[in-house]
């Protein structure tokens, strides 16, 4: 089972054990008790901990409180506990906040503290060519590649991976992750200006399984690094906060979820969102490493800016931004087609993998398949793609897949496009 000590965070704040360790208004952490209150009929102290991760001392003094303003009834004891409900006056004013916001899960925390959080949890890696290639080792990188790649990862600011399409920048890109041998504190949700913002998102965040003796403040999940892909969906509105009208509930944007990891945009220039108003939208982020949020009513405020960009495109990066951009990104990577020896290397891997028979002259009679027709490159995703297509002409005839010369006319037929 794992341990606190192999996935150390930087930062690991001790349970608060007062309002002002917490960090965040009473009135926000009444509203809480309220709402849960209402969703379940009647609590107690330890389990409203549970559900609102807020220890029992913060908890006692607010539902002190809330006993004098005759809020709650107490029901009984349950051991030293209090098991108690909602008073009718409670039961109104939770029903009044409950219009306002349905949040009822753990307490935020500040956005002070989730600043420096996220200051103190960014990445610092020791990257050498031996661990960058046993990070990709189910790749066929070059040399040159990685010696490309290894400083740009050391930097954590921002790479631009170009080149034809089909070579594999998107691979690359996703498994750039491996590079992180430690994990990152994840606050499930953060207060602005007594809003709330929910973060914690377990489809980016993927939470550090079996991990004993957690000693911090239970508003934090521990997560590893996260990893956010994103291609041509990506739209403005996935940049900013976005109000949840039934729930009253912000949603932090993208760059939010995937500070302390790696952010990718793929097939750059693509998106629905034009590659001007996403390059001036972060040319102040890229730069300072701050970002600027909005809330509804106009409050604005600043976030950390603290992840590996990768942009990924197949296109002619001066055709998609200025100079004054492509400044800001230090590192721009060229992923040229492979050559003949990188090619049979990925054919021969791929076949492994796949158990398709193949001919001793296989390579060769693809590799010139891969080149008539007036094509002059031979691109990695080729092999990948031809052998998944040997696998539906062996599916279609009832038989196993195999590479003969027979085969591989048929597909490279069905593959490429002729002119």
């Amino acid at each position: 089972m794992a341990t606190t000590a192999q996935y150390r965070s930087a930062y690991c704040p001790p349970p608060p054990q007062t309002m002002e360790q917490l960090g965040v208004p009473q009135s926000l952490v009444m509203d809480l008790m309220l709402r849960r209150l209402l969703l379940e009929g009647y609590s107690t102290l330890t389990g409203l901990s549970e559900k609102l991760r807020i220890s029992v001392p913060v908890l006692e003094g607010v539902f002190q409180k809330m006993r004098q303003q005759q809020l709650v009834e107490v029901r009984g004891m349950i051991g030293n506990d209090y098991q108690f409900a909602l008073s009718a006056a409670g039961r109104a004013l939770a029903g009044e906040r409950f219009q306002i916001s349905q949040y009822a899960g753990a307490c935020p925390v500040s956005l002070n503290e989730y600043t420096a959080a996220t200051q103190r949890q960014s990445a610092k890696v020791t990257v050498t060519r031996r661990m960058l290639r046993q990070a990709l080792s189910d790749l066929v990188v070059t040399d040159r590649l990685l010696d490309s790649l290894g400083p740009a990862l050391i930097s954590q600011t921002s790479i631009f991976l170009y080149g034809p399409t089909g070579n594999g920048k998107t691979s690359l890109a996703e498994r750039l992750l491996r590079i992180y041998e430690d994990a990152v504190l994840i606050p499930y949700a953060v207060e602005v200006d007594n809003q709330i913002i929910s973060l914690y998102d377990p489809v980016v965040h993927e939470k550090v399984e079996g991990v004993e003796d957690a000693d911090w403040d239970p508003r934090w999940i521990l997560c590893h690094r996260p990893f956010l892909l994103v291609g041509g969906e990506l739209v403005p509105s996935m940049l900013e906060l976005r109000l949840d009208e039934a729930s009253g509930i912000y949603a932090a944007p993208l760059q939010m979820k995937a500070n302390d990891g790696i952010l990718v945009i793929d097939d750059f220039g693509r998106q629905l969102m034009s590659p001007r108003d996403l390059l001036n939208r972060w040319i102040v982020p890229l730069d300072r490493r701050v970002d600027y949020l909005t809330l509804r009513y106009g409050v604005k405020f600043q976030i950390p800016f603290e992840m590996l960009v990768v942009f990924s495109t197949n296109l002619d990066p001066s055709d998609l931004a200025d100079e004054a951009f492509l400044r800001r990104i230090h590192n721009k990577i060229f992923i040229d087609a492979v050559d003949a020896k990188v090619f049979e290397e990925i054919l021969r891997r791929t076949v492994a993998g796949c158990n398709i028979p193949s001919e001793p002259d296989s390579a060769d009679y693809l590799r010139r398949l891969c080149l008539r027709d007036g094509r002059t490159e031979l691109r990695a995703c080729y092999p990948r793609d031809i052998c998944e297509i040997l696998a539906s002409i062996a599916n279609y005839e009832g038989r196993p897949a195999r590479m003969s010369h027979a085969d591989l006319e048929r597909a490279a037929d069905l593959y490429f496009t002729r002119s």
